[in-house]
């Protein structure tokens, strides 16, 4: 599999000298970059967004523990989307998860030859997928902020006037916004409620749609515990992801 970004093993030449722990914005924009072909690669193979969450929440997790220039972090993404699937009971072959990755940088490309660079590739996939498993302890479970969203908006939708949600795209903004998250770090430094409801919450002010006002904000009441100073920490990580996709183009 050939490309700047290749994902090809060479004899496991896909394990590499240690680097420091200090996460540069080298690293910072590479993470940002793999997790966005992890979602394209999750919509390509049918996917539905949670598997796909996972499998950049198992990536965030094993490079947290990892210096990213150990691992070749196109072969982890790929192990990733391959557990994910299993995890969150939508199972993938590793066959097809090994050519959507081919073509994605080998566009317009056949689809690879079972041949012995295509065994040795799904070797390397399922030995990344036991190493991710050990790293992180065989705890691949997580809890998502989707659930907590559409709660969420299921809420808000009954305080606004029927015609003013329509008329704007809050919904899909806050879907949208939710799964631009998952491409850094912050979808797991963030509780996934405080994600839900800052998400929500953006989407919301970007449109100008006000809701009534009570005895305590709307926030406040949907989200028990949460504060000002959550949401804005989560919308600040987020804008500073918007940030980094601008500098990766």
């Amino acid at each position: 599999m050939e490309g700047p970004s290749s994902v090809r093993p060479a004899s496991r030449a896909w394990l590499r000298d240690s680097g420091g722990d200090a996460e540069s914005d080298r690293d910072i924009k590479t993470h940002f970059r793999v997790c966005r072909f992890i979602m394209e690669t999750g919509v390509k193979l049918g996917m539905r967004s949670v598997p796909v969450a996972t499998a950049c929440v198992l990536y965030h997790r094993f490079f947290q523990r990892v210096s990213v220039h150990a691992y070749e972090p196109y072969l982890v993404a790929m192990s990733c989307v391959y557990l994910a699937g299993k995890v969150e009971e939508q199972h993938t072959r590793t066959r097809d998860i090994i050519n959507v990755s081919h073509r994605y940088f080998n566009s317009g490309s056949a689809p690879l030859e079972c041949d012995k660079e295509f065994w040795d590739l799904r070797d390397s996939v399922v030995q990344c997928e036991l190493l991710i498993l050990r790293q992180l302890n065989f705890q691949v479970s997580f809890e998502h902020p989707h659930k907590y969203l559409l709660h969420y908006l299921l809420s808000v939708k009954s305080l606004v006037n029927r015609h003013g949600w329509s008329r704007t795209p809050v919904a899909e903004t806050s879907w949208a916004l939710l799964r631009d998250c998952y491409h850094g770090v912050m979808c797991i430094r963030h509780i996934p409620q405080h994600i839900a409801i800052a998400t929500l919450h953006l989407a919301l002010n970007s449109y100008g749609v006000e809701l009534p006002v009570g005895e305590k904000e709307w926030w406040k009441v949907l989200c028990v515990g949460v504060t000002k100073a959550h949401i804005d920490a989560v919308v600040s990580d987020l804008l500073q992801l918007y940030d980094m996709e601008a500098r990766c183009i």
